[in-house]
């Protein structure tokens, strides 16, 4: 899996119930699936969710390796989750936890992978409309969500780069060798991104 997708996906055509489902429902879903779990903290609801999740991924009949993958990197996280509650004589809160964290990403993954990122980021505006009552912007508000979602791939891209050509030269385990070269790119594409919105006026202030 490569690493832009590791975590919450990229956008796969298809013609799934799941795919024709409203943006605003698959926002519900997700919602609905995390906040009551997340709160109550029940091993049983967390695997319930998961449950839930992987079918409506399989459902909208996506790769299962892209749809349930979740790569090294988050596989350590999961374990270091479960390793550190155990050592503390609760395993059943840490295997919660984790159960809980990868629930949420596959649910997002129903967002991200049947929904065009152009769709989620129109539902959102819309439903930030009230926040022009108040002086500020749904508009801006929708432009920081699409350059979230634009900056996230490219920066994990960039560090999964980054680390196979320290890998390739024999210094990955220096740290200055995998880190400045990550800041530098994250910063020239920081400064591209930058000077793209202004060339279109929209980095001004009203």
């Amino acid at each position: 899996m490569k690493p832009q997708t590791q975590l919450f996906g990229l956008y796969i055509p298809g013609q799934s119930v799941i795919h024709r489902l409203p943006v605003g429902a698959k926002y519900l879903l997700v919602l609905l699936g995390t906040i009551p779990s997340l709160l109550a903290q029940q091993w049983w609801l967390a695997l319930a969710v998961l449950g839930i999740a992987a079918a409506v991924l399989m459902i909208a009949r996506l790769p299962v390796r892209l749809a349930l993958g979740f790569g090294w990197g988050m596989g350590i996280l999961l374990a270091l989750i479960v390793g550190y509650h155990s050592l503390y004589g609760r395993p059943l809160v840490g295997l919660t936890l984790a159960t809980n964290l990868l629930a949420c990403i596959w649910l997002s993954r129903v967002l991200t992978m049947t929904t065009p990122a152009p769709v989620l980021v129109d539902a959102l505006v819309a439903a930030s409309r009230p926040l022009d009552w108040v002086g500020l912007s749904s508009e801006r508000f929708g432009l920081a969500v699409a350059l979230m979602l634009r900056s996230i791939p490219y920066l994990v891209g960039l560090s999964g780069d980054v680390r196979n050509a320290a890998r390739a030269r024999g210094l990955e385990r220096n740290c200055f060798a995998s880190v400045t070269p990550f800041v530098i790119g994250a910063v020239a594409y920081a400064q591209r991104t930058g000077d793209a919105l202004a060339a279109r006026g929209l980095g001004d202030d009203d």
